[in-house]
């Protein structure tokens, strides 16, 4: 048997082509996914540190009216949509302080949520790939052993060598699944790792920022607008 690429699409059935597709999209749909968050989250942590820079210097001084009215931009990353949304319920919250600083933790906690689902935005597809992909493959395996079985039963002889050549075309399909699983798993738990760090770097910005509005409102410098 001609183990090249095109020696191997040769003598494949048409159940293993389909299979053959089936990886061949899953594979394609999981590199898509990796380029598409390998960028959305370079772009993300770049224009937080950016924003970090440049409003940690503000809230260090404790002007927290300067840093409401603070024109950052759009490009703000997901640490600067979880701090705006901050600032944004210390702009609205009443001069109390105990319901400002409640307002100003919820308003914090929801956009944290929704950040963080948007950084694991397609990593669904990664896990989905990884762990169904080897299966796929082995249903392309069962399926092509079967058929051998089948054409040696039909032939009326018996021996390995009957049946080699088709049980190595059936096992082909497994290896295509696994060259699919692999990287697909790698990527899941890289980019989730990276999801789980930013997860903490939110969470312990948010409590910084918390410090600061306990800090303002015990000064009793509050002054809420509309």
């Amino acid at each position: 048997m001609d183990f090249s690429l095109t020696g191997i699409w040769e003598h494949t059935g048409a159940f293993a082509r389909f299979i053959i597709f089936t990886l061949a999209f899953m594979s394609v749909s999981s590199l898509v996914v990796m380029a598409e968050r390998m960028l959305v989250f370079r772009k993300s942590r770049k224009d937080s540190r950016n924003f970090a820079a440049k409003m940690g210097a503000i809230l260090a001084k404790g002007d927290l009216q300067q840093a409401t009215g603070a024109n950052m931009g759009k490009d703000v990353g997901h640490l600067g949509r979880v701090i705006g949304s901050g600032l944004t319920a210390f702009r609205i919250s009443p001069s109390n302080k105990e319901v400002a600083v409640e307002s100003v933790a919820r308003a914090l906690e929801r956009q944290a949520q929704r950040e963080v689902q948007s950084l694991k935005r397609g990593l669904g597809v990664l896990a989905t790939v990884g762990s169904t992909a080897p299966f796929v493959g082995l249903l392309g395996t069962t399926m092509g052993i079967v058929n051998a079985f089948q054409q040696m039963s039909v032939a009326g002889s018996g021996g390995l060598g009957t049946i080699s050549a088709g049980i190595s075309e059936a096992l082909i399909t497994t290896a295509f699944g696994l060259l699919v699983a692999i990287p697909a798993v790698i990527a899941y738990n890289f980019l989730s790792g990276w999801v789980d760090g930013r997860s903490v770097d939110i969470s312990e910005s948010s409590n910084e920022f918390l410090d600061v509005v306990a800090r303002h409102m015990g000064g009793g410098s509050h002054a809420p607008q509309a």
